[in-house]
C-alpha cells in the first residue's frame, strides 16, 4: 500500500493565488481558499493513478514553530492577506469533513510533520511507498530511493532521490546544507554570500556537510566559479550557516499518534460533509465518488 502525505499550508496558498473563482459563505467571508482544498483533495481521492487509501494533511496553524525563537527572520504570519490567514481553522475543518486525518501544527512546522510521517510509515513493511504531496524543495531531505517520493501534482512531477540526484547533484542529507547556504527565502533564510544554487551543488556533491568544506579554496577538490570568494564568506560566516542549517533541517521526532489503520481513508462522511457543505454555502455532494458506510 502506498500512504500519502499532504502539505495541507501549500494547497491552501495554491487554491487563494489560482484562478478558481471566487467563493463566500452566507456571511460573506471569503472561502475561495478552503473550497480550493476541498476541491483538489477530492481530485486526488478519485485520482486511479495515486489510488489512495491511507492519507493525512498537515498544516502550519499559525504559521509560527520554535524555528521563530532561534532567528527572528524566519518566516511567520506577517504579510500573509488577511482573507486567507483567518481561513487556517476553517481548512482544516473542511478536511476534516473529508474523513481525512488532519495534523495541525504551532511548535512544529507541517513540514516537519510530513518529514516525521514518511520516517515513520516507511518503516512498516507493509508500505510499499511513502508519496509526500508538495514541490517544497524542503522535504528533498526526506526522500529514499523509491520508498519516500515526492509528488508535484501542479506539475505531474515524481521527484526521486535518483532524480534529484541527477537534476541537481543533490543527496538528501545535504539538502539542509545547501538550504543553509544557497538561502531560501520562502522560509526566511537568507544563505552566504557568493554561495549560488550550481556552485553550492558542485562543492556539497564532493563535501556532503559544511564541517567537511576545507577553509582554504586550495584544498578543494572542485573548483567553483568564485571559490575564493565562496571559502572566504563561509569562513567569516560559519556559525549563521550552522543556524541556517538547523532552520533547514526537518525534525522526525514530532508527536503524531496515529497508527498506519488510522491512517486508512474510509470515504467521505455524508452527514458530516453536507453540513459542513450547507454552511459554507458550498454544495460540493456531487462531486464525492465514495462515501463512507
Amino acid at each position: 500500500m502506498r500512504v500519502h502525505l499532504v502539505d495541507g499550508t501549500y494547497e491552501l496558498f495554491r487554491a487563494h493565488f489560482s484562478k478558481r473563482p471566487p467563493h463566500a459563505d452566507p456571511a460573506g467571508r471569503d472561502l475561495k481558499a478552503t473550497v480550493g482544498v476541498v476541491q483538489s483533495l477530492l481530485g486526488l481521492l478519485d485520482d486511479p493513478s495515486e489510488g489512495v487509501t491511507h492519507l493525512a494533511v498537515a498544516f502550519d496553524n499559525p504559521i509560527v514553530s520554535f524555528r521563530n525563537a532561534l532567528f527572528d527572520g524566519y518566516k511567520s504570519d506577517v504579510g500573509i492577506p488577511p482573507e486567507l490567514r483567518t481561513q487556517f481553522d476553517d481548512v482544516e475543518e473542511a478536511v476534516a469533513a473529508l474523513g481525512v486525518v488532519v495534523w495541525s501544527m504551532n511548535e512544529f512546522e507541517a513540514d516537519d510533520a510530513l518529514a516525521a510521517a514518511a520516517a515513520k510509515f516507511a518503516q512498516d513493511p507493509r508500505v510499499s511507498q511513502v508519496r509526500i504531496l508538495t514541490p517544497d524543495k524542503d522535504l528533498g531531505q526526506c526522500l529514499r530511493g523509491e520508498r519516500v517520493v515526492q509528488v508535484d501534482r501542479m506539475r505531474s512531477k515524481l521527484i526521486t532521490e535518483a532524480s534529484q540526484r541527477a537534476e541537481k547533484r543533490l543527496e538528501p542529507e545535504s539538502v539542509p546544507d545547501f538550504l543553509a547556504l544557497v538561502g531560501d527565502t520562502a522560509d526566511g533564510i537568507p544563505g552566504i554570500d557568493g554561495w549560488g544554487e550550481k556552485g553550492t551543488a558542485e562543492v556539497l556533491a564532493t563535501y556532503r556537510h559544511l564541517e567537511q568544506i576545507p577553509r582554504h579554496p586550495y584544498e578543494w577538490k572542485v573548483r567553483p566559479r568564485g571559490a575564493e570568494k565562496m571559502a572566504a564568506a563561509l569562513a567569516a560566516a560559519l556559525d549563521e550557516a550552522k543556524l541556517y542549517r538547523t532552520l533547514a533541517t526537518l525534525r522526525t521526532d514530532v508527536p503524531l499518534p496515529q497508527t498506519l489503520e488510522q491512517l486508512e481513508w474510509q470515504g467521505v462522511p455524508r452527514a458530516r460533509f453536507e453540513a459542513w457543505g450547507k454552511k459554507v454555502g458550498a454544495e460540493l455532494s456531487g462531486r464525492v465518488k465514495r462515501f463512507s458506510a
